[in-house]
């Protein structure tokens, strides 16, 4: 019997403006990831990668067509339920940190525990652990303005996967990165992405990016080709 996908979609379709001035961003998408799978998505800047990844990750709802995440719709969930979905099964990395400035490496790490209400010290215990994981061990009480490009990069990584959640969703993580740097934190995404067996969709224009993963779809003009 076939598993249900971690996340995947249906016929999805996402348009902004209208009449004339209608753009269809993405245009009845079906796409399917399985558990522990390592999926690029690629395509020319305003292809639609990044409104996908919003789309599957439930931070925006499609026009049409559906995402399911475990099986669950979550066009229809109500709004704090698909909260508890991104907060539960998703881990979410961008090209840019977003890491808080005023709170500590572990703390930054932690956030998604203390947002459900998780003791505080267990949070942070558990955030310090990951970050020794992703060699940042000696940086845990380190604020974001104290780390280097790459280190608060990982902190991101680390923050994405403290909750254990079913699908990272990376957005050019390391499109922000030299060279050096960027190897190193795709190197950490993929070796965290075997041991937990955490599915990996990572939006990107590298190439170089793409051919490690497991499976590649190219978007564009809105349409998977």
């Amino acid at each position: 019997m076939k598993s249900t996908p971690v996340i995947g979609c249906r016929d999805l379709s996402k348009r902004y403006g209208e009449g004339a001035l209608c753009v269809n961003v993405l245009q009845e998408i079906t796409l399917d990831v399985e558990r522990g799978e390592q999926l690029a998505i690629v395509g020319a800047s305003g292809s639609g990668k990044s409104t996908l990844l919003h789309l599957l990750g439930g931070l925006d709802l499609p026009d049409s067509g559906e995402v399911m995440v475990k099986g669950e719709n979550l066009a229809r969930m109500s709004e704090k339920s698909r909260g508890h979905t991104r907060n539960r099964s998703l881990g979410f990395v961008y090209q840019f940190h977003h890491l808080l400035p005023e709170f500590t490496a572990a703390e930054n790490v932690a956030m998604p525990l203390l947002i459900r209400r998780q003791n505080t010290a267990e949070a942070l215990s558990l955030a310090s652990d990951l970050l020794k994981r992703v060699g940042l061990g000696a940086r845990c009480h380190h604020k974001p303005g104290e780390l280097s490009g790459g280190e608060r990069q990982r902190a991101a990584v680390a923050r994405a996967l403290i909750s254990q959640p079913d699908c990272v969703l990376a957005d050019e993580p390391t499109g922000n990165l030299d060279r050096k740097s960027a190897a190193s934190v795709l190197d950490l995404m993929l070796e965290l992405n075997r041991e937990f067996n955490t599915s990996l969709i990572v939006v990107t224009h590298d190439q170089q990016t793409a051919e490690r993963m497991h499976r590649t779809v190219h978007l564009e003009d809105g349409k998977l080709t």
